[in-house]
């Protein structure tokens, strides 16, 4: 049978597609699916028909009924399919059907004597034609050979900028010459200290030239020396510690460690939370003795919520580090070890593994990680709604930050001790310590943007949302430079939210004219606001994008928040039962929490 619908024309038979003549391709489930679909266009098809009719005897979960679906939506367009809630899929379209396709008028044996005459001189000249081709296919691919082979050498060439790390008086200037694994280049217009500092500003003016630009610091302690570093680039950080008995010895661990390609692959371009898992997987079974791979690999399991595999390589770690005696390595995998118990909610476990990890910290007079730790406990301490210990560990976290000159540690230490004493209804503290970090930053002369978040925490204290606006509008001034700062999104978010409850639209729009960079944030903003202007096409559009980019960039909350708008509304043709599983499977409690009258309503 063939069915016509639309400028699409589809054979059941052969199971082919074609769209204005030219074929269009598609999968062979999916084929089978639109014939389904097609055949009984009267009926509304239950995932149980569709799977025994399509896949039969072959044992395949309900998602594989949502993808095909909706990947014939984004053929047809979303009124294509109508998905009943709970009942099944029914075909939409107007559709025409014709029991046999004419064939096309061409005889073939009414031929003209001058075709016949060409026929045959073509086929005197097929084989000589052939050998030609032959041979001409066969030198190209000898020359593309060679030219690979010539750009091969220079392609493994990894090249970096560095900026001089800061040491302490015992060690000279590190520098770095280059070799047969890296082109160096050495940014002595700048130093370690400055450009984290600055990094929201200094990084963007450096990556169009330097995209990968590595920094850190270095120190020494009973005759080791420590290393912090920080890779920077387009899409994200890599850092890592090492240590080592001499200055030669840990520069080489670090070439050594840095030389891995997939690294800069992770930096280079977006990837999803369960792809750098997997590549990261492939790392460590690769290096196995690098621990560094191996604390990124027991981070990314615990990123997509894979806990008992997490533990399982934070065990690993503290093995592999006991069996070398490294003190460093074995702290950071009970910190990874602790973070895990933290989120299984087994809080007293969680503490202890946090003063094994300040001990062996303590034993190489590693501040930061201790600082660190002591951060971490704070959270445990909340659980225990005992703000006492929560100032008086967040104090000695913010003491260590300021001892090794860590500024951004100190801060964010100094504005989180400022929301516990919100949340505990301390309220001499939480304007105490917010007015402390602020003198800090202009002790130290900080960017603006990092001023940006004593507005924002103002917002978080303020009770009302008319009261929240003008300190999250000034956030957006002190941000004008650096629009994707973590602070700046969250403020642009919640007055987006605020202007479309107050339907004010128009300044809602004003949010996004700026707006130049089309990353998950932004393009949820637009969602937002596609649906407040009832633009149900527009909306359709941006709500799928936004989604794909929040499962590319691994941002799970925007994802959940997006699947539930395009549950939302009855009226608009979505892949409802795609997105409801999608929610079913992935809600964190949370953010059920936070969304509990929305999937009631809906049923979810």
């Amino acid at each position: 049978m063939h069915y016509i619908f639309r400028n699409f024309e589809f054979d059941s038979t052969s199971l082919l597609l074609t769209k204005n003549g030219e074929i269009v391709t598609i999968r062979h489930n999916e084929a089978k699916v639109l014939s389904l679909l097609l055949e009984q266009a009267d009926k509304v098809l239950s995932k149980e028909d569709i799977l025994a009719n399509v896949w039969q005897d072959k044992v395949v979960s309900e998602q594989a009924v949502f993808q095909n679906m909706s990947h014939l939506r984004n053929l047809f367009g979303n009124d294509a399919i109508k998905t009943f809630p709970k009942r099944g899929y029914q075909w939409q379209l107007e559709i025409k059907r014709i029991s046999e396709k004419p064939q096309q008028s061409i005889n073939i044996v009414e031929t003209s004597k001058q075709s016949s005459q060409f026929v045959t001189i073509k086929n005197g000249f097929r084989w000589q034609h052939i050998v030609l081709l032959g041979c001409i296919l066969f030198v190209m691919f000898v020359l593309t050979m060679q030219t690979n082979s010539s750009k091969k050498n220079t392609n493994d060439i990894i090249k970096l900028a560095y900026i001089p790390f800061s040491n302490n008086q015992e060690l000279a200037d590190i520098t770095f010459d280059d070799n047969a694994l890296f082109d160096f280049t050495a940014l002595t217009q700048l130093n370690t200290t400055h450009f984290k500092d600055t990094i929201e500003i200094s990084y963007p003016k450096l990556k169009s030239n330097h995209p990968f630009v590595l920094t850190g610091n270095i120190r020494t302690y009973k005759h080791k020396v420590y290393l912090d570093f920080l890779l920077k680039g387009p899409y994200g950080d890599w850092s890592g510690q090492l240590s080592a008995l001499s200055k030669t010895d840990i520069i080489n661990k670090l070439q050594g460690h840095l030389k891995q390609t997939f690294i800069y692959d992770i930096l280079s371009k977006p990837q999803a939370p369960q792809l750098k898992q997997a590549n990261l997987s492939i790392a460590h079974q690769q290096t196995p003795t690098d621990l560094i791979n191996l604390g990124e690999l027991v981070k990314s399991y615990i990123a997509i919520e894979e806990l008992e595999k997490a533990m399982v390589m934070a065990d690993k770690l503290a093995s592999i580090a006991s069996l070398q005696s490294n003190a460093l390595q074995i702290g950071n995998a009970l910190l990874l070890q602790s973070e895990i118990l933290t989120r299984k909610e087994l809080y007293d476990l969680s503490s202890h593994k946090l003063t094994l990890a300040i001990e062996q910290f303590k034993e190489i007079e590693d501040l930061g990680n201790q600082a660190d730790a002591w951060f971490a406990q704070s959270w445990l301490d909340h659980q225990q709604d005992d703000y006492a210990a929560i100032k008086i560990h967040l104090l000695k976290s913010a003491d260590l930050a300021f001892e090794i000159q860590d500024k951004e540690r100190e801060l964010d230490v100094l504005t989180y001790l400022s929301v516990m004493a919100h949340k505990h209804h301390q309220e001499i503290d939480q304007y105490l310590y917010l007015q402390q970090a602020e003198n800090k930053m202009k002790s130290y002369q900080l960017p603006i943007y990092h001023f940006a978040r004593i507005p924002f925490h103002y917002a978080i204290f303020a009770k009302k949302a008319l009261d929240k606006e003008p300190h999250f509008k000034q956030v957006l001034e002190f941000t004008a430079l650096t629009p994707d700062n973590w602070v700046a999104q969250s403020s642009r978010l919640s007055l987006m939210k605020y202007y479309i409850n107050q339907k004010r639209l128009e300044e809602a729009q004003v949010l996004l004219n700026n707006l130049k960079t089309e990353n998950t944030q932004n393009l949820y903003l637009k969602t937002l606001l596609a649906k407040a202007k009832k633009q149900t096409d527009v909306f359709n559009r941006l709500a799928q994008r936004t989604f794909e980019q929040a499962q590319l960039s691994g941002n799970k909350s925007i994802s959940l928040d997006v699947a539930l708008l395009l549950c939302s509304d009855p009226n608009i043709q979505v892949n409802y039962d795609f997105y409801s599983q999608y929610i079913h499977e992935n809600a964190s409690k949370y953010w059920r929490r936070d969304n509990e009258v929305k999937l009631l309503a809906l049923n979810l």
